[in-house]
């Protein structure tokens, strides 16, 4: 028996921005052109505006209150979620790792795993962090003094330009474990992993906001977003050296904090990201609140507790 059912037609993907929870277009109406390592056509990405940074940062405060409020183990089981969601949408990450860094799916499907795994390994982290960078401290006198690392607030992060998935994981999952929200700028040339990405954390549990996604042409959103008076932190971790010296100093006109980009090393050798994490970039964004209160006495000795 033929098969007289007619020929269909492939459905196309529309990649979109996710800013406050929502997947909107660039408000500007642009994309771009996005292609593989062999300059086939894989997708038009939106190519954010000013505004759209704006927007952002307007998104990333509202929700800062409730993340940075919820409890570390609450955030722990949250972006455990996200490694869960991951890892049942595996072989569509596997695919655009390939498309988007030239790599074999084998290879791909390794990069996937360890982004994964890092997701996982930062959830742990959550309500382990205060205990490693806080504590009592010891004073001479009557009195308690308790350190407490507390979030920096809304940090604008410019993921790494060569690792779209791997290092763009490794840059977003340490600025919210620690209860910040963040502002993501995704790599130019490879942004597809990324908004990808923006749909799996909105069915992760993760509250509308805490995590904004952009694309486009980095220079141009990184801008408004370093000299923005709402924004407390910048990892420039995505910038070339020019740019991460403008942005710097534009950073500076409200105290932001800065992670300046990994150093190349003299062989033009790129950052590894898969090597071990540690708590560096978990810390990089806290401020520590130490706080001081009598101890009282004790009967009519006066023995302090």
């Amino acid at each position: 028996m033929s098969d007289n059912r007619p020929n269909r037609l492939s459905v196309f993907k529309t990649y979109k921005l996710y800013v406050g929870g929502k997947f909107p277009r660039s408000e500007s109406g642009r994309v771009y052109e996005v292609t593989d390592s062999k300059g086939t056509w894989l997708a038009n990405a939106p190519q954010s505006s000013r505004k759209d940074a704006r927007d952002a940062v307007v998104a990333a405060r509202k929700a800062f209150g409730g993340w940075s409020g919820a409890t570390a183990y609450n955030r722990g089981q949250i972006l455990y979620r996200v490694a869960e969601m991951l890892e049942g949408r595996k072989d569509q990450f596997v695919r655009e790792v390939a498309d988007a860094e030239g790599l074999s799916k084998s290879k791909a499907a390794a990069v996937v795993d360890a982004a994964i795994d890092r997701w996982v390994w930062y959830a742990g982290w959550t309500d382990k962090i205060g205990q490693i960078v806080g504590g009592a401290n010891p004073v001479a006198g009557p009195f308690f003094n308790l350190s407490t690392p507390e979030p920096t607030g809304v940090v604008t992060v410019l993921a790494p330009q060569e690792s779209s998935f791997l290092g763009l994981v490794s840059v977003i999952a340490p600025v919210i474990a620690t209860g910040n929200t963040a502002v993501v700028v995704a790599s130019a040339d490879s942004p597809l992993p990324a908004l990808s990405l923006g749909e799996v954390l909105a069915t992760s549990d993760l509250p509308g906001g805490v995590v904004n996604i952009l694309s486009g042409r980095t220079a141009e959103i990184a801008a408004p977003l370093a000299s923005h008076q709402d924004v407390n932190a910048i990892d420039l971790t995505g910038a070339d050296a020019a740019l991460a010296k403008e942005l710097e100093i534009a950073a500076a006109d409200n105290l932001k904090r800065v992670v300046r980009p990994h150093p190349v090393d003299e062989n033009g050798a790129a950052f590894d990201w898969s090597a071990d994490p540690g708590t560096h970039r978990l810390t990089a964004f806290l401020e520590t609140k130490t706080v001081w209160h009598p101890t009282g006495a004790l009967g009519v000795s006066g023995t302090s507790y």
